[in-house]
């Protein structure tokens, strides 16, 4: 994005600066911001197996955290049990794995599900661990009304830019609504879908192309919702969004701000919705793991440092800050506890909450976060003129301009036109190597052992009924959720359930 030098009052000419907490919410959803409440303080945390990750998070809720964030290991993303024969290798190494009900039993051991609120990273297997989620609700006696949090639920952007997809993407876009449909009456305080431009970003978009093509997708999910026979304020107001907080300071607050304002004037446009709610882009920001080092890893606490403060001042609703060693493998605890400090520190010491949107205002600011929402605009006019998101999924359009950004933005690294500190210019001989968490070979072994006795020990007969059910219901186009919270209660795992919808849908390939 091109920016200029220097920025005056003749760049925001004409422009009018609204209230905080109003329309078109250019500076915050809440008019009183921060001052009443700090962000939600969330960590990213899941590895190994059930036990070894519930510990995790009871150690970061007694440091200071306010919300759980579950990362699940790839078995689990792709719809594989630990015994599969394609999870060899990989179960517990980039999440925790979860197969069964007795794995998310222990995940939340101990975690009062009525006042902590979870965050979990999962998209095509995302109805499924929802269902393990209200199955340990239901088991505790925690009332389903009582559930807050989030399901990552964005199968687009997986096509788009991550791969963890297993469906194809029609049938993937109505198990999305059938979740919206499901948590309406069930759960309703559930955020159904987190609409992600983190791994758009991840995968070496521009800010421009990731508020779009993120929003590009939120429309689609609406319109999706919308055909299902929904009412736009039956779901809009439970949707919300997860961004990246790259390293251009500016760009990077700009960038929330043009996000939140443009959302909010398509949904006026296109839908006339009653409830101001379902206006509202309400957003989880993650600082960026592309953007960390695998060499004098302590520069990365400061790169950290300076996104968290972006996504604070960008007015994000809840924040997870990196681990300084994350370009080397999952976070060691001390690692983990010093992104958390990060955050607090912020928080608290700064004294940035105290104010409303601080550079609300600021020549550069607006005039960034105008050229974002007006570029950004025009991008997802050319995604609709093209026959709409997943069309243009299909025929790569979008994953062929991540790439051509991430072609620029690494060439810009080589020739030494962008400096990253430590990697291309400030070298220096490491003296020293971080200690760097390791996942136990036995874990998988231990964990295959467990899932087989799970499997042995149930009710054969009901979970076989279960899942004929599930595999009828898929055939006739009914809501699935409810079949496959039946079939988490009679011990179907992950996989098994899986595997019945493939049968209906196949396994896609792109």
């Amino acid at each position: 994005m091109d920016k200029k030098s220097l920025y005056e009052a003749v760049d925001r000419v004409g422009q009018k600066l609204e209230a905080p907490g109003t329309f078109p919410f250019t500076r915050g959803v809440h008019p009183t911001m921060y001052t009443k409440k700090v962000w939600t303080m969330r960590q990213y945390a899941g590895f190994g197996d059930a036990k070894s990750s519930n510990e995790r998070y009871r150690y970061l809720l007694s440091q200071g955290i306010t919300g759980l964030s579950i990362a699940f290991d790839l078995p689990t993303q792709m719809g594989y049990d630990s015994d599969h024969a394609l999870a060899q290798g990989e179960v517990g190494r980039v999440g925790v794995a979860i197969s069964s009900l007795e794995d998310m039993e222990i995940v939340l051991n101990q975690i009062p599900l009525d006042k902590v609120s979870t965050s979990m990273t999962i998209n095509s297997t995302a109805a499924i661990l929802l269902c393990f989620y209200i199955a340990v609700a239901d088991k505790t006696g925690v009332s389903r009304n009582q559930l807050r949090g989030t399901i990552q639920n964005d199968i687009l952007k997986e096509y788009i830019a991550r791969g963890t997809y297993v469906f194809p993407p029609d049938p993937s876009l109505k198990i999305t609504t059938d979740l919206f449909e499901f948590c309406k009456n069930e759960v309703p305080d559930w955020n159904t879908i987190s609409i992600s431009g983190y791994h758009i970003r991840e995968a070496g978009s521009t800010a421009i192309q990731e508020v779009a093509f993120t929003l590009a997708d939120g429309l689609t999910y609406v319109q999706a919702a919308l055909d299902r026979g929904l009412k736009i304020d039956d779901f809009a107001p439970r949707l919300s969004f997860f961004f990246n907080v790259h390293n251009d300071f500016l760009e990077e607050i700009a960038k929330f701000r043009a996000a939140r304002r443009l959302w909010a004037k398509l949904i006026q446009e296109r839908y006339s919705p009653k409830d101001p709610k379902s206006l509202l882009l309400r957003f989880h920001a993650q600082t960026a793991g592309s953007t960390l080092i695998p060499v004098q890893v302590d520069t990365n606490v400061a790169r950290v440092t300076l996104q968290c403060l972006a996504a604070a001042l960008g007015g994000a609703q809840s924040i997870h800050t990196n681990s300084r060693d994350e370009a080397l493998g999952l976070p060691t605890e001390e690692a983990a506890l010093l992104a958390l400090r990060t955050q607090q520190v912020i928080a608290h010491e700064s004294a940035i909450p105290t104010i409303v949107d601080p550079l609300g205002g600021s020549y550069a600011v607006e005039s960034l976060t105008d050229s974002i929402e007006s570029e950004a605009r025009k991008l997802i006019e050319t995604i609709e003129s093209k026959g709409g998101v997943v069309k243009c999924i299909k025929e790569g359009w979008q994953q062929g301009l991540i790439q051509e950004a991430a072609y620029e933005y690494q060439m810009e690294i080589e020739n030494k036109k962008r400096i990253i500190v430590g990697l291309n210019s400030f070298q220096q001989e490491e003296k020293f190597s971080p200690p760097i968490l390791s996942i136990d070979p036995k874990i998988e072994k231990e964990q295959v052992e467990r899932l087989k006795k799970f499997k042995a020990n149930r009710d054969q007969a009901k979970h076989q009924q279960v899942l004929s059910e599930l595999q009828k219901s898929a055939t006739e186009g009914g809501n699935l959720v409810p079949v496959i919270l039946k079939a988490v209660h009679a011990h179907s795992t992950l996989g098994e359930i899986t595997q019945t919808l493939e049968k209906v849908y196949g396994r896609y390939r792109p």
